[in-house]
């Protein structure tokens, strides 16, 4: 038995390996924006959770004796949920509009094993600094954000603007450990029957 992480993320495939597993990776390749759309007016963790859901359903059929898992991140500001902004200019225009600010990033897990579904959101309260126009800038220009959710990361370049977090650091990252544990448990399995190293 395996866990396969539909995600092409190398941020979550780095927890699990720093967490002692070594995941199979299945990069999901969904519609988001149709997901969205079909959802229609539905709570905000609603929409990461159908998300994530939508990823790790991908993965089934080809590895139905393993552990499938599905995450999806998006930021919650000002009542506004916020995917990646996958460019520079949308990257700036975000940053000028969160810095200073309190918002909340939802992390949706999907989690299948065995015909069983286990689904949850993680909601964490991020309280970005005040940043300077110019390592805004910058930091939009370094092409790390262009793919986050909410366009930032707590590691790397982005650890200079995020004054603080309030909830679990590593669904921030893109994968709550802690939540993937008590999936686990749900389904009879332990963490460290995952373990490799």
């Amino acid at each position: 038995m395996r866990l396969v992480l539909a995600s092409q993320s190398p941020s979550r495939r780095m927890l699990l390996e720093q967490g002692g597993v070594t995941p199979v990776l299945r990069p999901a390749h969904i519609d988001e924006d149709a997901v969205i759309a079909v959802l229609g007016d539905v709570p905000p963790a609603t929409t990461v959770a159908t998300l994530a859901r939508a990823k790790a359903e991908t993965a089934i059929a080809e590895f139905p004796d393993d552990v499938v898992v599905g995450c999806d991140s998006m930021l919650l500001l000002d009542d506004t949920l916020l995917g990646k902004p996958h460019t520079v200019d949308e990257t700036i225009r975000r940053w000028k509009a969160q810095r200073g600010k309190e918002a909340h990033l939802l992390t949706g897990h999907a989690v299948w094993f065995g015909g069983e579904w286990v689904v949850d959101t993680i909601t964490t309260a991020i309280r970005f600094g005040d940043v300077s126009d110019a390592d805004i800038e910058a930091y939009a220009r370094s092409g790390q954000p262009l793919e986050c959710a909410g366009a930032f990361t707590l590691e790397a370049l982005g650890s200079w603007f995020i004054d603080s977090i309030d909830g679990d650091p590593t669904s921030v990252i893109g994968l709550s450990m802690p939540l993937l544990r008590r999936c686990l448990y749900r389904f009879g399995l332990d963490a460290s029957d995952f373990w490799t190293a």
